[in-house]
């Protein structure tokens, strides 16, 4: 469980140019806490070598970052049979290096539903996810993995399919990336109310596990009647409302990790590090 409500961006910072290694400094100088790593296009081999992972796990856990990765964009636990015991090598490979390099957890994208149902895409899915987690237990894993929800109607992803997921395996736990909820819904959050409902279903369906794990990603997103389009910056016309989304989070004392994936990924994730530090200061008034 975050200690705190963390900030940090998925990916290198803007304009960063140094080695791996003095990420989390650079980050705890912008007074940024998270980090996920991307390991989105890693095949079935590590693409990190142990030993500067491990390094970077030093430095991580001396600057007080807190580590997370994102596995492969080619993983598709839906797919035909041989795609998904690639996808679930790709996941495993990410499961290893993770606990190189100290992260709490492997987000990943489930996979797609095909040609053939939703319901049987989903199925795939748990049936692939228990061999994962069947392998995790007998290597006893200290890494979570995360399924995604997603952007797109063609994706295996939503929130109910990825609390479903989570509910069946113990290792299991949701990613809320609030910016795939609201292009998938086609523009659904706006108020308070609309992302309570998303927290009453964690809960509900979790129990406290689901609230005292939550791992957010976050950025404001065009989309269209298919789903997500594209990422958009916070100061752009785009939803959904991250102060709204914070407002929610400090009244209800939830302490979330929360991933900025807009395109200027740290410096918006500075931005809702001081939406919700200026909250907490009107809270305390």
């Amino acid at each position: 469980m975050a200690d705190r409500i963390r900030f940090g961006p998925a990916g290198l910072p803007v304009g960063y140019n140094g080695p791996l290694t003095l990420v989390p400094q650079y980050l705890k100088n912008e007074e940024l806490d998270a980090f996920e790593y991307q390991a989105v296009r890693w095949g079935i081999k590590p693409q990190i070598k142990r030993e500067l992972a491990e390094k970077f796990k030093s430095e991580a856990l001396k600057n007080d970052i807190w580590v997370t990765m994102h596995g492969s964009y080619f993983i598709n636990l839906a797919g035909d049979e041989s795609v998904v015991e690639k996808s679930i090598e790709r996941i495993e490979v990410c499961l290893e290096a993770a606990e190189w390099l100290g992260a709490e957890s492997v987000v990943f994208h489930p996979g797609f539903y095909g040609k053939g149902s939703p319901r049987e895409a989903f199925e795939t899915c748990l049936k692939a996810l228990g061999q994962i987690v069947e392998n995790m237990n007998t290597k006893r894993s200290k890494v979570y993995l995360r399924p995604e929800t997603t952007g797109k109607l063609s994706q295996v992803g939503s929130l109910d399919e990825i609390l479903a997921m989570c509910e069946r395996f113990d290792l299991v736990y949701p990613t809320i990336d609030w910016a795939h909820i609201h292009a998938r819904c086609r523009g659904c959050l706006h108020s308070k109310d609309d992302y309570l409902r998303v927290f009453e279903k964690i809960e509900k369906t979790l129990g406290s596990r689901g609230i005292e794990k939550l791992h957010f990603h976050f950025t404001n997103v065009e989309y269209s009647d298919r789903g997500e389009v594209k990422h958009r910056t916070l100061d752009e016309p785009f939803g959904p409302d991250f102060k709204t989304l914070a407002e929610v989070v400090v009244e209800n004392g939830y302490k979330p990790v929360v991933i900025s994936e807009s395109p200027i990924l740290d410096l918006d994730a500075v931005k809702m590090r001081s939406i919700v530090v200026d909250l907490k200061w009107k809270k305390k008034e």
